[in-house]
């Protein structure tokens, strides 16, 4: 099968797995937002930094190392499952002694026993990694897809079912646990991949070496990443934690499912293409110029959008996370530009630069947070937003120079839908504040209705006549998709 099918081969599947698995996800959440209170989601996301700092340690970066290498050997992918195991077992006896000092850090005594059973759900997934690892390689999205909807289905239902009676937090851990367990079982079912007893010194020095850059890399990000919540759960209050929470995961709903869709299929399609600089420097731009011409009207769209959209999604008990989802939803657009230069870094083999940027963008992020800070928590959300731009910046600025791609030209190449994307939410904006928001006896319904027809009428009558060339780039793919499966 030539690349290109097996592309778009994957890209349809790894796109069906993320709506399939992340559609089931957003409709419990939805839910569980509906039955459980603020706090709940708080607790949860109080815990995330250690329990991503784990999840970072786990394998070292290797399986990432095993994407990249070209024919990896039974030798090598078994060496890789067994340290994951002893790795997860290690991490997961550090939590469960550090638990009760995390708990007295924030007054908060039920989070001990919390941390200790949802720290198990490192052990099971270590014992599926590398399966997912192959599949990856192979580029068999397909069967991941087969495999993780029904977990998330059934750790769904589980998480709705104990939400209903009354278990609190509680039905947040046991969903999880419960999909972890299923996506493991299935792994061992219905892959027909099993380690041999072999656990090789030469292999593993080989991918920690590539591996260990990008742990260091995964833990600083994680730190970073969650240190925002912290700060908010310590400074603030867990209700207000429970608030930045369900913005941030609403508004990261519709860029990170396209993202990782596509991540999925390009890390290693990049990986195929890390030797020749001018193919993959084309097929970057055409990935980078589709998704932001989806994501950045997107995502300016539901800025317009929020309220009445958190009304009908999560009721009214939700809507003092409306200001911090706009905020947040600005920055979003270039995230999946920030993390598809990122990409290059790794495929090229250059984990030490990746890791030397990770502290530049860190660093410099937490400087300005803690200047924001004393502007309370509207300081912490301002200073998650300009993060992300940063990162994207910088990430887009030193891969650019890798592949002879510099950031000025990937400006370029984007302004256009940049400017087509602001217009459209300028006309729309106006049009709801000026019109919409004077007619009381328009329900959400109908002004989501109105102003989705609008603003997405103007972003494509404007496309059109500014000749922005993704429309024909989506209309070559659509082609070959239908030629792929008719």
């Amino acid at each position: 099968m030539s690349l290109q099918k097996r592309t778009l081969g994957g890209l349809f599947w790894t796109f069906g797995q993320q709506v399939g698995v992340q559609g089931i996800n957003f409709v419990v959440q939805l839910l569980l937002a509906r039955l459980l209170l603020p706090e709940a989601f708080g607790l949860i996301a109080l815990i995330q930094i250690f329990l991503a700092i784990g999840q970072s340690l786990l394998d070292g970066g290797m399986t990432s190392s095993l994407i990249r290498t070209k024919d990896p050997s039974q030798e090598d992918y078994s060496s890789v499952f067994f340290i994951n195991i002893i790795a997860s077992i290690i991490v997961y006896i550090i939590l469960f002694l550090f638990a009760p000092l995390i708990s007295q850090a924030f007054s908060l005594p039920e989070l001990m026993l919390i941390i200790r059973v949802y720290a198990v759900s490192f052990i099971i997934q270590a014992f599926v990694g590398v399966q997912t690892t192959r599949l990856t390689v192979e580029m068999n999205f397909k069967l991941q897809t087969y495999m993780q909807i029904p977990s998330t289905l059934i750790g769904g239902l589980v998480g709705i079912w104990l939400a209903l009676k009354g278990l609190g937090v509680w039905s947040l851990v046991w969903m999880q646990l419960v999909t972890s367990i299923l996506f493991m079982l299935q792994h061992w079912f219905r892959t027909n991949w099993r380690p041999s007893f072999v656990l090789s010194k030469q292999k593993l020095s080989y991918h920690f070496k590539f591996g260990y850059k990008l742990t260091l890399s995964a833990i600083l990000t994680s730190i970073y990443t969650n240190i925002y919540s912290v700060i908010i759960g310590k400074l603030f209050s867990v209700t207000q934690l429970g608030y930045y929470n369900q913005a941030n995961t609403l508004r990261m709903f519709p860029v990170q499912n396209l993202t990782v869709s596509l991540q999925k299929v390009t890390y290693p399609l990049f990986s195929t293409l890390q030797d020749d600089n001018i193919k993959l420097k084309n097929v970057f731009k055409r990935i980078t110029f589709l998704v932001f011409f989806i994501v950045s009207p997107l995502m300016l769209f539901l800025i317009i959008i929020a309220s009445p959209l958190f009304r009908i999604l999560l009721t009214e008990k939700w809507l003092p996370a409306v200001p911090y989802f706009q905020i947040l939803s600005l920055s979003a657009i270039v995230y999946p530009l920030s993390i598809y230069n990122l990409n290059l870094l790794l495929v090229k083999g250059r984990s030490g630069l990746h890791f030397k940027l990770e502290i530049i963008k860190k660093v410099g992020s937490v400087f300005f947070l803690f200047l924001i800070i004393p502007y309370g928590i509207y300081g912490v959300v301002y200073a998650a937003a300009f993060s992300m731009l940063l990162h994207a910046f910088i990430n887009s600025y030193f891969s650019g120079k890798i592949i002879n791609y510099p950031l000025w030209e990937q400006f370029k190449n984007l302004l256009p839908t940049l400017i087509v994307s602001t217009v459209s939410f300028l006309i729309t904006y106006l049009a709801n504040y000026i019109v919409l928001n004077k007619i009381y006896e328009l329900n959400d319904f109908s002004q989501i209705s109105i102003l989705f027809s609008l603003f997405f009428m103007t972003y494509v009558i404007l496309s059109i006549i500014f000749n922005v060339h993704c429309l024909i780039e989506i209309k070559n793919i659509a082609k070959q998709f239908i030629m792929k499966f008719k």
